[in-house]
């Protein structure tokens, strides 16, 4: 969850051929059950009509950045599954055939990279860029990535003019006052009545049943019969929902850092669990970094890096460095160490050449381009996308007292993230369109064996949310990487991990029991 980014405060910036064979029968009353026959109906009829359309495949335009052989296309869909001939949408699509003989293909592998909000699009780059971890599975597979309704070309929502949305610096997350609150407040309640005001007419249709309904229609006008799925983060939470609905649609299926799935958890006390577990992981990265100083001169002791850390924030606070980083830049900032060890080594080394004198390493390294306009144009629309699919997939609590409970008690003891992340899931609490009841996730008739990955020190996306998942998906296999924390474990080089990957994607293959690996190398300065 989230997520290919994470916000701070609200507003601030802290991924075909056999046409007779693409429809595989529904599984009886699977969709029904949990969100109505009419989206069960409209979901079949689109992908009915995605098959015999198929997907017209030519040279992505050259502004999206993605260079031959990968080709990009488009996939119909309805904005309302419930009115299937109603106004239709299209999501952008692309590809990179399989490297191998035309023996060796297994047909297509789609990815999502979580969020929400994230563009699966790069997906077939690991292919041209020759990503050793993958190129066992490129020769299996074609690489297919989209972009999720609402997200990049795939028509695309927005809640506030993306420069202003970078601008900087914005509030500190950490309230010092009521009048800190009530200005928090009233930023989360505008952020939403401008959600509603720019992208009105889509919001009640981003949820993630819907997402899985798209990925089911995209799977259709590949002409395939049965879904190869590899989902990250936010990704999980498709392919689970996918799972429940669709389960005889499922052929391979790999979650890796997993969103836990209970009604319960989705979405307010997941982004509460998620608080509890930067934190942790805040820790790790400070024990490093101290076990590192002769490398960064920033503490000897967890307890020195800390206080470093506390000045700094508070320094920023009181005189934001450059005129541009505050707490909430710098935020943004430090929270991709707890997110990635491969963030491990630039982020203590920006930081390191900071307090040796370099300001404006720091600045380029936490504060907004404003020169660059897509990129902007990109973090507003993940965060629009972030926003109304976790608004609309669940009811959030209305009362402000809860929500100043619940983040007052947990920033005592777990500071870093705490009240980030409430204010940036704050407009959620006056979301101007409906909210539904989360879909029910477990197994039912036709799911084969999914294959689940998690880091037992994850910070996004917390263990026990594999284990949760892992309870509902009666015969899969959950793969625990022990004493590790960098969200996305398939993306990293642990030969326990991609091994199996490799086994599961190829040939099916399942070990017969849970497996424990070693953590993969810890990052050197």
């Amino acid at each position: 969850m989230r997520r290919t980014a994470v916000l701070g405060s609200a507003g601030t910036l802290i991924a075909g051929t056999l046409i007779a064979g693409a429809i595989a029968a529904p599984v009886a009353n699977a969709d029904s059950r949990d969100q109505g026959w009419s989206e069960a109906r409209g979901a079949r009829i689109a992908a009915e009509r995605a098959a015999k359309q198929g997907i017209d495949w030519a040279d992505c335009p050259e502004d999206w950045g993605l260079a031959k052989p990968i080709q990009c296309g488009w996939v119909t869909v309805p904005l309302d599954y419930s009115r299937p001939d109603g106004k239709q949408i299209k999501l952008a699509v692309d590809r990179i055939g399989n490297t191998g003989t035309k023996g060796e293909r297994q047909g297509a592998l789609i990815y999502n990279p979580g969020g929400p909000g994230g563009s699966g699009m790069r997906f077939p780059v690991r292919v041209t860029g020759k990503n050793p971890l993958w190129a066992k599975t490129a020769k299996a597979y074609d690489f297919v990535g989209f972009d999720p309704r609402g997200v990049g070309h795939s028509t695309p929502i927005s809640c506030v003019d993306p420069q202003e949305f970078v601008k900087a610096p914005k509030l500190d997350p950490v309230p010092d006052s009521e009048a800190d609150k009530r200005a928090q407040r009233k930023l989360a309640a505008e952020y939403a009545d401008g959600c509603a005001e720019r992208s009105g007419w889509m919001l009640p249709h981003m949820t993630t049943p819907n997402t899985a309904r798209d990925l089911d229609v995209i799977r259709a006008a590949l002409g395939e019969e049965k879904l190869n799925y590899l989902g990250v983060s936010y990704g999980t939470y498709l392919g689970a929902v996918y799972a429940t609905l669709f389960p005889g649609h499922i052929r391979r299926m790999i979650v890796d850092s997993v969103v836990n799935p209970s009604r319960e958890k989705i979405w307010y006390q997941a982004n509460l669990d998620q608080d509890v577990a930067f934190q942790m992981r805040w820790d790790d990265w400070k024990n490093w970094v101290a076990k590192n100083d002769a490398t960064f001169h920033i503490g000897d002791t967890p307890e020195k890096v800390e206080a470093q850390w506390v000045k700094l924030r508070t320094a920023a606070k009181k005189s934001p460095i450059g005129g541009v980083v505050g707490p909430a830049e710098l935020i943004g900032f430090f929270q991709s160490a707890p997110y990635y060890d491969s963030s491990w080594v630039p982020v203590a080394r920006t930081w390191s050449q900071y307090l040796a004198g370099d300001t404006q390493v720091l600045v380029d390294a936490a504060a907004p381009d404003l020169s660059d306009t897509a990129g902007n144009i990109r973090s507003e629309n993940g965060n629009a996308v972030y926003t109304a699919v976790e608004c609309a997939d669940a009811k959030w609590p209305t009362s402000w007292k809860r929500w100043d409970r619940d983040n007052t008690r947990l920033h005592r003891d777990h500071p870093f993230m705490t009240w980030a992340n409430a204010w940036m899931n704050l407009p959620c609490a006056t979301w101007s369109t409906k909210q539904r009841t989360p879909v029910e996730v477990r197994t039912r008739k036709g799911l084969p064996p999914v294959l689940i990955v998690q880091a037992s020190r994850d910070a996004a996306t917390p263990f026990e949310g594999a284990v949760e998942l892992h309870k509902r998906l009666k015969g899969s296999r959950l793969i625990i990487e022990k004493d590790a924390g960098s969200h996305g474990v398939t993306s990293l080089a642990n030969p326990c991990v991609n091994d199996r990957v490799d086994a599961y994607l190829l040939s099916g293959t399942l070990d017969s029991h849970d497996v424990t690996c070693e953590p993969h190398t810890t990052p050197k300065p």
